[in-house]
């Protein structure tokens, strides 16, 4: 057979192989081809990651120069490694982020803070971040989790919004870890403010490109406001309460009062404080929501690997609670979630703002360029991943793990700006998980297809109605 034909049968076979694995429900739209021209605000608005055209999904740089702006879509590992470590200190958070959070955060909050401001505050969190720290609060994942099996128990034999479910599983827990537990707030109250609030973000993004002024009305305007107002109010309160009060078991809210700038010896206000609480209330629960409401769905589709998961949890933990000597035999657990942020990531892009003139690889940029990591499209690169579109969670079984870049795979960012939840996030999303499995078995909804769009977090729109059948 000559070389030619038989490259392209061999190409051929390839092709065919991985699509036998691939799935198309993890496949919800087709890229565009190419940058969108007319259509790219309305679909902006709609839905970030449908913007994303196929190159990115092969790798290297995608560079979109229009007449307000220059934007780089970076999906090549060395080049990410640029961004986010060898210069992190020369790229800023862009336009748009800054306009959707600050009113809710504040610019000099942990997320949105900068230099100087960014690193002691930074260091002032730390604490509660390190391994001993975080098992202490494997218990308390373990009984929010009960709790939601308990409710689901009760729920009868009605599809269920899985959704909905890991929201309230992930706020109960983040409330007791950020606040000691002797908070009391409506997590349904707070649920539909956040929502209400970061409903607003595309027509932040879209104004953010046309350099619109904050103060330009938008749908939705007063209602997110007062969802803002409602939130920061609730929170104060506490912030209140809390000054000169101690918490038992030590948290969050003591951390942050108790914060002092070594070098300036400055310390937060209450305001400063409660910023910095909607942060990690917010981020701390939305991101592990959902990664366990996608996970969830991948089991239901894929029944062997949902009772892999359960053969695990099994001989692990039995049918004891899941204590912190267990986690480490988890592994298959992590591997699954994992998996599921790989193909939907909560986190959808990062996006940083030149501050001056350079270059990234060998191309030059100015100060202002935007620079976005499309982390979805990364994520599904068919250069660094075999078959991206199939659901294989022994991708990341660790020595298969080893052999992937180290910046082709940000769940949770990277760099010195690396989310700093993301250990207990892991350590969260693995108990609730296990928990969940070890008393349930999971089915999709005959026909259901969700569809992942890009607001705060990928959520699926509508939610995620899943059968639910206790073992």
């Amino acid at each position: 057979m000559p070389a030619v034909a038989e490259f392209f049968v061999v190409k051929r076979l390839l092709s065919w192989s991985i699509a036998v694995y691939a799935d198309p429900d993890l496949i919800p739209f087709e890229p565009p081809a190419k940058p969108l021209g007319l259509r790219w605000l309305p679909t902006l608005w709609r839905n970030y990651i449908e913007t994303i055209p196929r190159a990115a999904y092969e790798g290297g740089v995608v560079r979109i120069q229009r007449r307000a702006s220059d934007v780089l879509l970076v999906c090549d590992p060395a080049l990410i490694g640029e961004i986010l470590v060898e210069k992190a200190d020369a790229f800023g958070r862009d336009a748009a982020t800054r306009r959707a959070f600050a009113p809710m955060i504040g610019d000099n909050s942990l997320f949105l803070a900068e230099g100087a401001e960014w690193r002691w505050q930074r260091r002032a969190v730390a604490a509660m971040f390190r391994h001993d720290a975080l098992l202490s609060f494997v218990p308390l994942f373990a009984a929010a989790a009960g709790r939601q099996v308990e409710r689901w128990r009760a729920a009868g034999k009605a599809p269920v919004d899985a959704a909905a479910a890991m929201t309230r599983t992930t706020f109960d827990i983040i409330v007791e870890a950020m606040l000691g537990g002797t908070a009391s707030l409506d997590a349904d109250a707070y649920s539909r403010a956040l929502a209400i609030s970061f409903a607003t973000i595309p027509w932040h993004l879209v104004y953010t490109v046309f350099a619109l002024p904050a103060w330009m009305p938008y749908p939705g305007r007063r209602r997110a406001v007062r969802a803002r107002l409602f939130l920061q109010q609730d929170i104060s309160r506490l912030v209140e309460a809390r000054r000169g009060v101690t918490s038992a078991q030590g948290d969050l809210l003591d951390l942050l009062l108790a914060a002092r700038d070594p070098e300036s010896g400055r310390t937060m206000t209450d305001d400063e404080v409660m910023k910095n609480l909607v942060t990690f209330i917010t981020a701390g629960h939305e991101t592990t929501s959902v990664a366990l409401t996608w996970t969830l769905w991948l089991l239901a589709k894929d029944r062997a690997t949902q009772q892999r998961v359960h053969d695990e949890v099994a001989a692990v933990a039995g049918a004891g609670a899941i204590g912190a000597t267990q986690i480490e035999g988890l592994s298959f657990c992590r591997q699954v979630i994992q998996e599921a942020m790989r193909l939907f990531p909560p986190a959808a892009a990062i996006s940083r703002l030149a501050k001056v003139p350079m270059t990234l690889g060998d191309i030059q940029i100015g100060v202002g360029a935007r620079v976005h990591i499309p982390i979805y499209a990364l994520h599904r690169n068919d250069k660094l991943w075999p078959a991206p579109n199939a659901f294989d969670p022994d991708r990341f079984a660790p020595e298969r793990a080893k052999t992937y870049s180290r910046y082709a795979y940000l769940p949770f960012g990277g760099g010195p700006r690396i989310c700093i939840g993301a250990s207990f996030a892991m350590l969260e999303a693995t108990v609730i998980l296990a928990s969940l499995i070890r008393a349930f078995r999971f089915e999709a909804v005959p026909g259901h297809r969700p569809k992942p769009v890009a607001r705060l977090t990928l959520r699926p729109q509508g939610g995620m109605p899943l059968i639910v059948t206790p073992r």
